[in-house]
């Protein structure tokens, strides 16, 4: 019969939730709480104070009571009223001591999270702060969130580059693992952006999760960062128009792109194969962008293209393929799309290639 296996304390989960409470409330819950642990000790005491002796006047009053109660807790101690009799002793030895820990506990834990904590968050993030010059912002770590990280990594951008906003912890700590700075904050507000500095940011990527709130951080960003090249996902193609209005850059529905991935398998896997290379940073071939140089400019595409394929060029917001006349002629300004070797090929290949 298999035995079970033993529980370990790393596999300890527990099932919480975030509790919603302003800082007053927090505070006043917590004093509560230490001045009731204070005022049944207080209670023992004053029942029991014929097991006290007072060595000042010999007779214990409730004030005595009160301040031998308080220094006993903060273990002063000053030895001018002492517990005489065995219960009184047990009582101050078995109480007495673990209200004075929870006591010191619950003071210590309130100066780290409403000071040092906050103090200490405040400092880190200026320093961040200072350091976020052409980055990349990230508004959503779920699933789509998530892979582009991963694929921003595989393609070479340094995680310090990277900053992730998102409202759930859990999600926030995987991002952390991946050395992206992250913020537990709603994208959809002026503050979260301007924290993360999104006027100096290099680009924006939007998964929201939900349309309707995706397109609402494009608004927010829009505003904020004129310039900015943002990209957003998008589940219905009825948003698509809107969240360009909204001022996204690029536009993206995964359920178009699965159709077009399904629809090209059905001319064999090697076309969907081919797709999912192009789209990823991990495989034998990859898509990129560059601006024409200046040294380019009047030559032919296919000339200026070396280590891959020139597949088609933008000018003036209009496309032209490899097959067309004005890619014989480079102007400044165009963009060149290329299909170059992926990461995974040897340098022999490539050089070979």
């Amino acid at each position: 019969m298999a035995k079970k296996p033993g529980h370990k304390l790393s596999d300890y989960v527990a099932l919480r939730r975030r509790i919603n409470l302003p800082i007053w409330a927090d505070i006043s819950i917590r004093v509560g709480f230490v001045l009731a642990l204070i005022g049944m000790a207080i209670a023992v005491h004053w029942f029991d104070r014929n097991g006290l002796q007072d060595s000042y006047d010999g007779d214990v009053s409730f004030l005595d009571v009160v301040y031998f109660t308080m220094i006993s807790i903060t273990t002063t101690g000053y030895g001018d009223i002492a517990p005489v009799t065995e219960r009184a002793r047990m009582f101050d030895a078995l109480v007495v001591t673990p209200i004075r820990i929870f006591v010191v506990l619950i003071f210590v834990g309130t100066a780290y999270n409403f000071v040092f904590k906050r103090t200490w968050d405040k400092w880190r993030m200026k320093i961040i702060q200072s350091n976020l010059h052409d980055h990349i912002v990230i508004a959503g770590f779920g699933t789509s969130g998530k892979e582009a990280v991963q694929e921003l990594l595989a393609r070479g951008t340094k995680p310090e580059e990277i900053v992730v906003v998102d409202p759930s912890d859990e999600a926030l700590a995987d991002a952390e693992k991946l050395g992206c700075a992250v913020i537990n904050a709603d994208a959809t507000r002026d503050i979260t952006l301007m924290d993360v500095k999104i006027s100096r940011a290099r680009s924006m990527i939007v998964s929201a999760g939900r349309d309707d709130t995706s397109i609402l951080i494009v608004l927010t960003a829009r505003h904020l960062a004129y310039h900015l090249p943002i990209s957003v996902a998008v589940k219905a193609s009825d948003n698509e128009l809107l969240a360009r209005q909204a001022g996204a850059t690029t536009v993206i529905n995964p359920v178009s792109f699965a159709g077009l991935l399904l629809a090209g398998s059905c001319e064999g896997p090697k076309v969907s194969d081919y797709l999912n290379d192009l789209a990823s940073a991990n495989g034998r071939v990859k898509l990129i962008q560059r601006a024409v140089q200046e040294a380019e400019v009047g030559l032919a595409m296919n000339d200026v293209v070396k280590d891959g394929l020139g597949v088609r060029i933008h000018r003036n917001n209009e496309v032209f393929g490899f097959w067309e006349t004005e890619t014989k002629k480079l102007e400044a300004g165009d963009i060149i799309v290329e299909i170059i070797p992926g990461n995974n090929v040897d340098t022999d290949e490539k050089e070979s290639a």
